[in-house]
């Protein structure tokens, strides 16, 4: 038996993977966060703009329908997950600039997916929740 076998793995360790079941599993905040459509288009439009930088008030312009206090909730908690790197410029006032980690522009790949995914199906989504929406109404 090598050491390894003997070591119990502790989730969150390097090399151990979450329970996506595990209601206490970090995982699904995670998951929670990549999931939301402000993120969706934050990386998108930030992948876009690799490798420079946007300002805050471009990202805003960028993402109609957004506020300022989920703009800047939203990119506090991807820099805090390390998938975007925050930059302040010491000016009066100051100005801060955002670009994508590598593990940040990695992430596009896969929520493009979804974005593509959700566009060619949302045609048909509408028509199961008018049908349901219907049926409801009749029963």
């Amino acid at each position: 038996m090598t050491d390894q076998e003997r070591t119990p793995r502790v989730r969150g360790e390097r090399g151990v993977t979450g329970d996506l079941f595990d209601p206490a599993c970090a995982t699904r905040q995670l998951l929670d966060r990549i999931g939301d459509k402000w993120t969706s288009m934050l990386v998108k439009v930030l992948t876009e703009a690799h490798p420079t930088e946007r300002g805050f008030a471009e990202l805003r312009r960028a993402m109609p329908g957004i506020s300022n206090k989920m703009l800047s909730q939203t990119l506090r908690n991807l820099a805090l997950d390390g998938l975007v790197l925050r930059r302040v410029e010491p000016s009066i006032p100051p100005r801060t600039y955002y670009s994508l980690t590598p593990l940040g522009l990695s992430l596009d790949a896969p929520l493009a997916a979804v974005r593509a995914w959700a566009e060619a199906n949302m045609a048909t989504i509408d028509d199961a929740r008018r049908n349901a929406t219907v049926g409801e109404a009749a029963g």
